[in-house]
C-alpha cells in the first residue's frame, strides 16, 4: 500500500497555470459578457480547483476529523456575487474560495479557508469568522479562563513567522462584562479570530503546493481546537 509522499506522486492534483490566469483575467474583465465568452475557461478552472480540494481533504482527514465525509465541490463558494445591497455591482468574485468546517461551508463553526486568486493574492487561513453573539461570548470566556494556553498558540515564534498576528474586526472599547485591565483584553476585543498565511503564485503553481497547504492546516489546528472547545455545547446555526 502506498503511503506518504510516494502515494502523493500518483494521486495529487496541482493548480494549473491556466486556473490562476483565468482568475487574474476575470478580475480585469468582470462583466457578464466576458464571463459568458469564457465560460469553458471558468469550468476548467473550477474543476481543477475542486480536484485539488479533493486531494487536500484526503490528506487532512488523517489528523482533522472535520474533513471526514466532505468533498471538494460541496465546500466551494459560488463565484456569483450577491449585489442586491452592495454599491459594488461587479457580478463575479475574482477568486475561488472553499471552507472546511464542521457543518460544511455555510457553518458558523471554526474552520479552514483556502483562497485562490491571481497576482499573488492567494492565502490559506484558519479560525472563527464573525461568529454569532453566543459563540462570541463563549470564546471570550474561554480566552479569559485560558489565556496562557491561547498565547502559547498564537504567540509562538514559529506560528507568528508563518501567520503573523491574528486578524479580525475588533471593538474599540472593552467588551461587556470585562475590565480594560484584563490580561486578555487585546484578544477579548476581537469579534473573530483568524490567522492567515499568504501564498505567492509561485508557491500555488509548484508541485509541492499540496504539502504547503496541508502543513499550514496542521499548524492552524491548535488554534482551531482552542476555538472549538467552548462551542461544543452550543447548537450549530446557519
Amino acid at each position: 500500500m502506498l503511503t506518504g509522499n510516494i502515494k502523493r506522486m500518483y494521486m495529487s492534483a496541482t493548480i494549473d497555470k491556466s486556473t490562476l490566469q483565468f482568475l487574474a483575467d476575470l478580475k480585469n474583465n468582470n462583466t457578464r459578457e466576458w464571463f459568458n465568452e469564457n465560460k469553458k475557461r471558468y469550468e476548467a478552472a473550477r474543476k481543477n480547483y475542486i480536484g485539488f480540494l479533493d486531494d487536500f481533504l484526503k490528506e487532512i482527514q488523517e489528523f482533522e476529523p472535520v474533513a471526514h465525509n466532505q468533498i471538494g465541490k460541496d465546500l466551494v463558494f459560488r463565484i456569483y456575487r450577491d449585489v442586491r445591497f452592495s454599491h459594488d455591482k461587479r457580478p463575479y468574485k475574482d477568486h475561488f474560495g472553499a471552507f472546511v468546517s464542521e457543518g460544511g461551508r455555510k457553518s458558523v463553526m471554526p474552520g479552514y479557508y483556502l483562497h485562490l486568486a491571481g497576482n499573488n493574492n492567494s492565502f490559506v487561513a484558519g479560525g472563527l469568522w464573525m461568529p454569532p453573539s453566543d459563540y462570541l461570548k463563549a470564546v471570550r470566556q474561554e480566552l479569559d479562563y485560558n489565556l496562557d494556553e491561547f498565547k502559547d498558540i498564537v504567540e509562538n515564534p514559529d506560528f507568528k513567522k508563518k501567520f503573523g498576528s491574528l486578524q479580525g474586526e475588533q471593538l474599540k472599547t472593552t467588551p461587556k462584562g470585562y475590565e480594560k485591565d484584563n490580561p486578555a483584553i487585546e484578544y477579548l476585543r476581537f469579534k473573530g479570530w483568524n490567522a492567515t498565511m499568504p501564498l505567492s503564485d509561485k508557491v500555488v503553481l509548484s508541485s509541492s503546493f499540496l504539502d504547503v497547504v496541508v502543513e499550514a492546516v496542521k499548524d492552524l489546528k491548535p488554534l482551531h481546537d482552542f476555538l472549538m472547545a467552548p462551542l461544543r455545547e452550543i447548537p450549530t446555526t446557519e
